[in-house]
């Protein structure tokens, strides 16, 4: 009797669990991308959505019904299997991130042991989904960013994992709720402050590449709208479109939390700043500074938007080479001295 209601809460805790992961994938993005539509306008001395919903606030969702009534039109040279199946090979891994990403004390779907390493590797499959677009559209434009796509993220993928790596280091585990905690108390010469402040070259190497895994400019070189159209997204329409916005949304929403994780000390306010000792005041706690400083960083990708051009392919690819990956490599050697001498 015990051991089937074991069984039976396991696959109730598993079902609450990937519904939080949905309900979370299908929200906060939506709010990540009416704030990017309203800052950009605030940016640009406009106003920005203003008819669906108060203030405009139901632009998305009214763009997603759109998006569902739309015919749903494919090449007729197109590779029919990998065409359609593309948008779900995209999305699927940024909603697979979203189950280690600890949003307070208790508020994730899975604690794992190497939770960093889970996320990072999954995200390295969303380029297979771009690939099968650019592939499967039959289109010249679609492979044209397909290539640039593939490029890049070969670049941009070293600096990322090398800039982990160091937090790896220096947090002594690649759990992700242990990362925040190692932030907890932590103290540069005596004053608490999160990885952020030890970490500030990998900060900026992991932000950059960041921008670049989720396309963003200034490296959006591979969706170039003024040359290849949309690159891998040029020949889809309707619903799969949609798709490919979404885990754009979600994708930003997603490295955030990791930026957050990683260099902002996650639920914690400052470190040094104990949580509540009731259980649900810090989980609620939490859960509202994290998503506060997701958004805050959200907002800082919507202003880079507007304010730095594209770089050229060989200038990003220059960047990567000569400026990231050194960096990157930088740090891991500071860190290592730091924690040998220390």
């Amino acid at each position: 009797m015990e051991s089937v209601l074991a069984l039976d809460n396991f696959w109730l805790a598993l079902l609450l669990k990937l519904a939080g992961c949905v309900v979370f994938f299908l929200t906060i993005p939506l709010v990540a991308g009416y704030q990017e539509h309203k800052v950009m306008a605030f940016m640009q001395n406009r106003l920005g959505p203003m008819e669906a919903g108060p203030f405009g606030a139901l632009q998305l969702v009214a763009d997603g019904i759109k998006f569902i009534q739309k015919e749903d039109i494919r090449p007729a040279t197109a590779d029919k299997w990998v065409f359609n199946l593309a948008p779900g090979v995209v999305l699927i891994p940024t909603l697979l991130m979203i189950v280690v990403i600890p949003l307070s004390p208790g508020g994730f779907a899975e604690a794992l042991d190497i939770g960093i390493f889970f996320a990072l590797a999954v995200s390295s499959v969303s380029v297979v989904g771009v690939m099968m677009a650019a592939w499967g559209s039959a289109s010249k434009y679609s492979l044209i960013g397909g290539l640039r796509e593939a490029a890049q993220l070969i670049a941009y993928e070293i600096p990322l994992f090398l800039a982990a790596a160091a937090i790896v280091m220096q947090a002594g585990t690649m759990s992700m709720v242990g990362i925040v905690e190692a932030q907890a108390n932590y103290t540069a010469f005596g004053i608490p402050v999160p990885y952020a402040v030890p970490q500030v070259i990998g900060l900026f190497v992991f932000s950059c590449a960041v921008l670049a895994e989720l396309n963003r400019p200034p490296f959006d070189m591979p969706i170039a709208d003024s040359e290849v159209i949309a690159g891998h997204m040029t020949e889809y329409s309707g619903l799969r479109f949609a798709f490919f916005l979404l885990t754009e949304f979600a994708g930003m929403v997603v490295f955030s939390a990791f930026i957050v994780v990683m260099y902002l000390g996650g639920w914690y306010i400052w470190p040094g700043i104990p949580m509540p000792d009731n259980a649900l005041l810090a989980n609620l706690l939490g859960t509202v500074v994290t998503l506060g400083k997701i958004l805050l960083l959200v907002g800082v990708m919507t202003w880079l938007r507007s304010t730095f051009p594209r770089l050229r392919e060989d200038q990003l690819q220059k960047f990567a080479w000569t400026v990231m990956i050194p960096l990157a490599i930088l740090q891991i050697v500071v860190v290592a001295i730091f924690k040998v001498v220390a």
